[in-house]
């Protein structure tokens, strides 16, 4: 069972977050969750939404000074790394804050909801859905789109929340022609090529930019 950190505990994780660039172990988790070892630009506040510690983030974001916002070198923001990695409660403070930018994407197009529906987690799709600044079909920059991704990797509850929504096009193709269907069953994703073929704008027969289709 986790347990919300004593005042003392809060006091050094503070201390300890907002100087992490100075505490090598700090350094040596983040490249353990992330694959990269130091960031240009990332803060206490981008390190504690990695980790999901709800509780530094909220302190954090009450302090004076702090730019919730705030990018590091990959242009990723910490509700961006909270979304990626599924820590919900963390994705619903920031998401409380009347200064966040839900829709911001880092320098390779990628926004929040991007990251959650590509790593399947339909908590945070759902609360990042509730915003209507969120372009839930919004692509990166090859023209992969949130359905596209959870598709590709077969995650059908975050597929079927994707798709009750009138402003994503399930049909919609990367910029090689890959449609959702053709990489849900490139892969072998049984419910999601189901819940695909239930829709009448999604062309089951469709080419890629190669000529191949998804029953090829």
């Amino acid at each position: 069972m986790k347990k919300e950190p004593s005042d003392g505990g809060k006091t050094l994780a503070l201390r300890l977050f907002s100087h992490y660039e100075c505490h090598i172990s700090i350094e040596l988790l983040l490249e353990a969750i992330t694959g990269r070892y130091l960031f240009s630009g990332f803060t206490g506040l981008h390190c504690a939404s990695i980790f999901g510690l709800v509780e530094i983030v909220k302190d954090l974001t009450e302090m004076a000074g702090v730019r919730i916002n705030s990018i590091d070198y990959t242009g990723a923001s910490a509700l961006l790394w909270a979304a990626r990695y599924g820590h919900e409660a963390v994705v619903k403070l920031l998401l409380g804050r009347e200064d966040v930018n839900p829709d911001r994407p880092d320098r390779g197009g990628r926004t929040p909801i991007l990251f959650a529906a590509k790593n399947g987690h339909e908590a945070v799709v759902e609360l990042l859905l509730g915003r209507e600044d969120v372009n839930p079909d919004r692509p990166n920059g090859y023209g992969r789109t949130p359905i596209l991704f959870a598709a590709e990797h077969g995650h059908a509850a975050v597929v079927k929340l994707l798709l009750g929504r009138e402003d994503v096009n399930p049909d919609r193709p990367d910029d090689d022609g890959r449609t959702p269907i053709l990489f849900a069953t490139k892969n072998g994703h049984e419910a999601v090529v189901k819940l695909l073929l239930g829709r009448e704008d999604v062309l089951p027969d469709r080419q890629n930019g190669d000529g191949q289709t998804p029953i090829w």
